[in-house]
């Protein structure tokens, strides 16, 4: 594994990047839930590199390793929001294609990780998408237990925490994490929209979205504790002139207790929902060639 920086000219993006112990054949990024830090996805990452992939992860701009040391100050005040964690991820893309430009590049995004991509300019670089766990953020699409308190969240906490401190407080308040102030104020934005991004942004998102042509397969998890089978559904379907493919997996599925939202990327998984995924990414590239 080897840590880079990349210089995006309006931020400095820090990605560790996982060479296939084989000669590479295909390059995945990993793009990252709401407030999670890369480095949650090393042992996935490590995985699947030993399969033969180039595996890129990264943190957005003031998040993770991705916050400038010359903030002295942490998030206070630090400019950014949804767009600009979009053309992070689009900037990411740009560079792994460029390392390996003749292997199909392939995102594999976790729960945020799979909505950015509609806001892509570079959408013509990848060649699919994977989506785990993630669907429309839209209150009404959350899971249950959710819902009880997201409106006190969306219309109290949120509002009044980040106003105060100038961030928002995720850690102290041990809910998603330390967030910018324009990424939280932006996603509350989206999370009262009943279309989520395309309607909270307008037009020229679900034109952005209607773009994608490249294939996306989302897996649902049964006890995610976030997001609804609808809300997957919700997410998914804004990309609506891409090939899409529906996944449902319940814990039964696999003899386990527990999954998750987060769970995926947990080592147990490495026999079970980790080779899915490679299967699933196979899988699109074995059809984009028969059809080429």
């Amino acid at each position: 594994m080897q840590i880079q920086t990349l210089d995006t000219g309006t931020a400095q993006l820090s990605l560790r990047v996982y060479d296939a112990t084989l000669t590479p054949h295909t390059s995945v990024v990993i793009g990252g839930a709401m407030g999670v830090r890369q480095h949650y996805y090393a042992p996935f990452a490590e995985w699947l590199s030993s399969q033969g992939f180039r595996v890129t992860t990264f943190d957005y701009r003031g998040s993770g390793d991705s916050l400038p040391a010359t903030s002295h100050g942490g998030l206070r005040g630090f400019k950014a929001d949804l767009m600009d964690w979009a053309s992070d991820y689009e900037a990411v893309v740009d560079a792994a294609k460029a390392a390996l430009p003749d292997a199909p590049l392939y995102l594999l995004g976790h729960s945020l990780g799979a909505q950015l991509p509609g806001f892509l300019k570079n959408q013509h670089k990848i060649a699919g998408l994977v989506s785990i766990a993630a669907g429309s953020g839209y209150w009404r699409d959350n899971a249950p237990q959710l819902r009880r308190m997201i409106l006190y969240f969306w219309y109290v906490l949120v509002p009044l925490a980040t106003r105060l401190f100038g961030y928002f407080p995720g850690r102290s308040l041990r809910k998603v994490g330390d967030l910018p102030a324009g990424v939280m104020m932006q996603w509350r934005k989206w999370c009262l929209n009943p279309q989520y991004s395309v309607g909270a942004e307008g037009e020229s998102a679900r034109l952005s979205y209607g773009q994608v042509s490249f294939p996306v397969t989302a897996l649902s998890i049964t006890d995610d504790e976030l997001m609804t089978w609808r809300g997957t559904q919700n997410l998914i379907n804004l990309y609506a002139n891409a090939p899409r493919t529906f996944e449902r997996i319940a814990p039964a599925d696999l003899k386990v207790r527990r999954i998750g939202h987060f769970g995926f990327f947990r080592e147990q998984f490495n026999n079970t929902l980790w080779p899915r995924a490679q299967q699933i990414i196979e899988g699109m590239a074995s059809v984009a060639r028969t059809t080429a």
